[in-house]
């Protein structure tokens, strides 16, 4: 049986423990990520659609996604991978005086936190969209710098650089205990060994909340079924990411964007919330689907869809993460709830707990782990979920 000794272990190798991984092991620690499945990526990673954006209700999620944005923007400069990386922006268009006021509302914070977003009337919007449905326009929040990137060619990028800074990964090996001495992980026993160490990362997306259970640590995380669809391609005519909060029928928003090589990509939060770990598509998707986005670009009636696909998002009680130390179980940092947005805040997520782990986080990464901690107080709900 392997017995190892690690400086660290994470336990995903998805959105966020891939870069999480590379963070760690750039700063010199000996690094394991475990994962039951085959390879990187291969649970809800590939099933997202790519959309990086800052614009949350949350400060500390708009504080890592900056960050993560900085990271994903770089990314070519700095380390030579194509990452399909495109700042095309984002746009949450409105329609009802109820949108209006509540983004018109936010745009006050998201402006106090350095935001580059703003407020356009119906005309200037659709300068930005020519296409976007004129009827009942009121305008729209645009932030410029959001973007998307492939979550694929990204996450492959962080697993390389990884590896090259000696990141050890084992697939097809699941956790199946947690060993304690005096109250503090010490170390995993998988299928395959045991591997001690004083720092254990439970970064398993949606099922974070199960791997918890196994350390005795409650964490309330309910997986939720989300559907995503992807046309063919098509000439360039849009930039950004559409968001439109609209409830409507089985949907509590809609969002798309066209990628770089043409082809629309879009997905809709269900309403009432499909709770559970089925990935099966259903029949309402695709027309439920097909409806609103053609209610938002009325020229897009003939264009085919390609295929589409279910993933799970890790929903918390307030729609945001929990990170850090656990603190009546020393030895456990939590990178787990992402809410569907492990993606994009997964880099910033990862540079910060590689700056707790090898203990120089900044006072505005200590203030987001207050923030986010899993001890604190659900007192308001993430608006931008």
């Amino acid at each position: 049986m392997i017995h190892e000794n690690f400086d660290t272990i994470i336990i995903g190798a998805g959105s966020v423990g891939v870069p999480t991984a590379f963070f760690l092991a750039k700063a010199g620690l000996k690094v394991l990520v475990l994962d039951n499945r085959p390879s990187i990526g291969q649970a809800s990673n590939k099933a997202a659609i790519g959309g990086i954006r800052a614009t949350h209700s949350d400060p500390s999620k708009a504080w890592l996604c900056q960050r993560s944005l900085q990271i994903f923007s770089t990314w070519k400069e700095l380390y030579g991978d194509e990452i399909e990386w495109k700042k095309g922006g984002y746009v949450y268009a409105v329609y009802r005086k109820e949108e209006e006021s509540s983004l018109k509302a936010l745009l006050a914070l998201q402006k106090s936190w350095k935001m580059n977003i703003d407020w356009l009337d119906a005309k200037a919007l659709l300068e930005v969209i020519p296409d976007l449905n004129a009827e009942g326009l009121l305008g729209g929040t645009y932030s410029p710098d959001d973007g998307n990137a492939s979550p694929l060619l990204s996450l492959f990028a962080f697993y390389k650089h990884a590896l090259a800074h000696h990141a050890k990964f084992h697939f097809n090996e699941a956790v199946i205990e947690f060993t304690k001495q005096n109250g503090k992980l010490t170390g995993i026993q998988t299928t395959k060994g045991y591997y001690s160490s004083d720092i254990i990362i439970n970064a398993a997306g949606a099922w974070a909340g199960e791997l918890g259970k196994l350390a005795g640590i409650p964490i309330p995380i309910n997986p939720e079924s989300h559907e995503a669809g992807i046309t063919e391609p098509v000439q360039p005519f849009m930039e950004p990411m559409i968001v439109d909060i609209r409830p409507m029928g089985i949907t509590s928003n809609f969002y798309f964007y066209q990628h770089a090589t043409g082809q629309i990509l879009f997905c809709f939060s269900p309403e009432p919330p499909i709770q559970g770990f089925n990935t099966r598509v259903t029949s309402d998707f695709l027309p439920t689907a097909a409806q609103r986005l053609l209610d938002l670009i009325p020229r897009l009636q003939n264009i085919r869809v390609r295929r589409a696909w279910r993933g799970l998002y890790p929903m918390t009680p307030d729609g945001s993460p929990f990170l850090g130390p656990v603190l009546d179980t020393p030895g456990m940092l939590l990178a787990a709830g992402m809410c569907g947005q492990g993606f994009m805040l997964g880099p910033g997520v990862g540079e910060l707990l590689a700056n707790v782990v090898t203990g120089c986080s900044s006072e505005a990464q200590q203030e987001i782990l207050q923030n986010l901690s899993l001890s604190r107080s659900i007192s308001r709900v993430e608006m931008l979920k």
